[in-house]
C-alpha cells in the first residue's frame, strides 16, 4: 500500500546567499555560493527521508514565476506586481516583466537547475516549472507593434513544452508546472472566463505530450494571491476562496495535481471538491503540513490528515505534500530552512505512519 510524498519546492535560501545577491555580485561570483546551497539543500532533503528530493529551487535567485526570462534584452521591469505576502511585514513586493517586443523566448530552462542538483542527489528528483499562463501576463494589453498576441502564445506554448521535454529528457522523476496565477484570474474576472483561458492556454501545452510524459507531469496552484500594477482596492485585497480554484485547476490534463489542505478553513470542502472533480487518471497530492504556520506539525497530525483524505479519495490516487513552497520568492524570510526542513521531516514520516494504519485496517 503506497503513499507516495513529495515537496512542492522552494526552500528558504541561506542567509549568506541571500546577502550576495542583494549585494548584486555577478553570477560567475554567485556560483560557488549557489553550488553549496544547493548541495546543502539537497543533503537535508534527503536527510528528512524524502524518497524524491529537489534543488528547493536555490537557483531562482528573482522569483519562480520568471526565472525563464529573467535578463531578457526584451523585457522591461515593470509589469504585473506580486506581492510576496510571506513576511510578517508583507514588505517585500516583486514585479512580472513585461514584453517589449517580439520575439518571446525563454533565457533559461529548469532543466540547468536539474542538472545542478544531480550532482548531489542520490534520489530522484523532481523539477517545478513556471505555467505558461503565468507568463503570458508578460504580453502587454495594448499589444506589441508587429508581433500579434497569437504569435506571441504560440512561442510560448513551444517554449514551455520545450522546457518540460528537456526536464524529462534529463531525468525528472516528476516536472510540475506552477498555476500561480490561478488567484488572480479569479479576483479580475470572477466571471471565470479568465480562469478557463489560463486552463485553455496550459491545457494546449499539455495536449502536446503522450499519457505517459503527462503522468510524470503535475500541478500545482498556490492559496496566495497576486496584484496587478497600481494596486488594488481594499475590497479586493483579501484571497480569494482557494476551494472555487479547484473544479478548474483538475479540468488541466496533468497527470498529478498538488493542492492546499493543512491550512484551509474547511479540509474536508477542499476533499469533497477532489473528491467530486479530479479526473480518474489524476493522483491527488494532498498537503498535509502548512509552510505558513511556523509550527511544526507533528508525524501523528501528519497521518490524521491522510486518513481523512483517504476516506473521500481512497489510496489508490491519494500522496501526500506540502500546502506550497516555503520560499517561493528568494529573500523570503517567514519560517528558517530548520524549519522547512522539520515540517517535511513530519511530512515524511506522518505518511509512513499513515500507511501502517491504513495496512493495519485493511
Amino acid at each position: 500500500m503506497m503513499i507516495p510524498t513529495e515537496a512542492i519546492g522552494s526552500i528558504p535560501r541561506p542567509p549568506e546567499l541571500v546577502a550576495a545577491v542583494r549585494a548584486g555580485l555577478d553570477a560567475r561570483a554567485l556560483a560557488p555560493l549557489l553550488d553549496e546551497a544547493v548541495r546543502a539543500t539537497v543533503a537535508a532533503l534527503e536527510a528528512t527521508g524524502a524518497p524524491v528530493v529537489c534543488d528547493g529551487e536555490q537557483g531562482k535567485l528573482e522569483n519562480f514565476w520568471s526565472y525563464p526570462v529573467h535578463g531578457a534584452p526584451n523585457a522591461a521591469p515593470d509589469g504585473f506586481r506580486i506581492p510576496a505576502k510571506l513576511s510578517s511585514d508583507d514588505a517585500a513586493r516583486h514585479r512580472m516583466p513585461r514584453l517589449t517586443a517580439g520575439p518571446f523566448r525563454y533565457q533559461c530552462y529548469a532543466d540547468s537547475f536539474l542538472v545542478a542538483a544531480r550532482r548531489h542527489a542520490t534520489r530522484p528528483l523532481k523539477q517545478a516549472v513556471i505555467s505558461p499562463s503565468a507568463l503570458s501576463l508578460m504580453y502587454p494589453p495594448d499589444g506589441i507593434p508587429g508581433y500579434p498576441r497569437e504569435q506571441f502564445l504560440e512561442d510560448l506554448v513551444r517554449e514551455h513544452e520545450t522546457e518540460i521535454r528537456r526536464c524529462l529528457a534529463a531525468g525528472a522523476h516528476k516536472v510540475q508546472v506552477d498555476f500561480a496565477e490561478g488567484p488572480l484570474a479569479m479576483r479580475l474576472d470572477p466571471s471565470g472566463a479568465l480562469l478557463a483561458s489560463f486552463v485553455h492556454l496550459n491545457n494546449l501545452a499539455l495536449r502536446r505530450f503522450s499519457g505517459a510524459d503527462r503522468a510524470r507531469i503535475g500541478l500545482h496552484v498556490s492559496p496566495l494571491g497576486i496584484q496587478p500594477p497600481g494596486g488594488i482596492d481594499d475590497a479586493q485585497e483579501g484571497e480569494v476562496d482557494y476551494a472555487e480554484l479547484l473544479p478548474a485547476l483538475f479540468e488541466i490534463r496533468a497527470g498529478s495535481v498538488y493542492i492546499a489542505m493543512a491550512g484551509q478553513p474547511d479540509p474536508e470542502r477542499v476533499l469533497r471538491i477532489a473528491r467530486d472533480y479530479a479526473r480518474p487518471e489524476q493522483r491527488v497530492f494532498v498537503g498535509v503540513t502548512n509552510p505558513a504556520e511556523p509550527r511544526v506539525e507533528s508525524a501523528r497530525q501528519v497521518a490524521d490528515r491522510l486518513l481523512l483524505a483517504a476516506e473521500y479519495l481512497g489510496i489508490g490516487r491519494l500522496g501526500s505534500t506540502d500546502d506550497s513552497g516555503f520560499a517561493p520568492f528568494y529573500d523570503d524570510t517567514r519560517i528558517s530552512r530548520d524549519t522547512a526542513f522539520a515540517k517535511i521531516r513530519a511530512r515524511v514520516e506522518g505518511t509512513v505512519l499513515a500507511r501502517s494504519i491504513l495496512e493495519q485496517a485493511a
